[in-house]
């Protein structure tokens, strides 16, 4: 790994040893939307191309929003296979979030076109896959197919949440993206809950108490 700025920043090492090793398709999985309030949990599975992998790929929470956009469209296109698989709210309310991201993170990977020898997974837990699996923790950090795959969720997610933010006005998607900001809070008691928010998640429970006390 490099260190630019005191920051470690991810690099192809990982997966460059693997293909040597023992060859690919290697995957790099990850997901977006784990803590919010609202809306899905996104996952995502990218196989890069070692030959055509675009600069400045970088773990989605270092990035601003214009750099994840450009970069998405740079992995749309250069990437040997993507896949995305999408928990939605009655799935996480039903099952628990944990759950309904290693659901999301099997699709995302049953999505590619091409199966993967081995997916590494940020985080410390990996879904049933048909394939090996390594997971690495703070790996969208370390290396850049779990990056690239943090981008595809993070993107793709957000561009749901705008979607809602027009079917449901008044609560701020758009701009919180369904995370526990005040703003998003007010918009709870205000307005009441939707279809989309988690109400198995305590904060939830807890402004809809709020909402209920204040109507009687």
């Amino acid at each position: 790994m490099r260190v630019d700025d005191s920051r470690i920043v991810p690099t192809f090492e990982l997966e460059a040893a693997e293909l040597a090793l023992s060859g690919g398709p290697i995957a790099g999985v990850d997901e977006a939307g784990r803590g919010p309030w609202a809306g899905p949990v996104v996952a995502a599975a990218v196989i890069l191309d070692p030959s055509r992998i675009p600069q400045g790929i970088d773990d989605s929470k270092a990035l601003d929003a214009d750099d994840r956009e450009r970069l998405f469209e740079r992995i749309s296109v250069t990437a040997l296979a993507i896949g995305v698989g999408v928990g939605d709210v009655d799935r996480i309310d039903r099952d628990n979030i944990l759950a309904a991201t290693m659901w999301a993170m099997s699709e995302a990977v049953g999505q590619l076109s091409a199966r993967p020898r081995l997916a590494i997974i940020d985080g410390n837990r990996a879904p049933r896959l048909a394939c090996q699996t390594r997971t690495i923790v703070k790996g969208d950090a370390k290396c850049l197919s779990i990056a690239a795959a943090s981008i595809i969720a993070k993107v793709t997610r957000d561009r749901l949440m705008v979607e809602l933010a027009r079917e449901m006005p008044g609560y701020g998607f758009e701009r919180h993206k369904g995370y526990g900001t005040p703003e998003h809070r007010a918009a709870l008691v205000r307005l009441g809950l939707t279809p989309q928010h988690r109400r198995s998640f305590k904060p939830v429970q807890l402004a809809l108490s709020l909402a209920e006390a204040s109507a009687s």
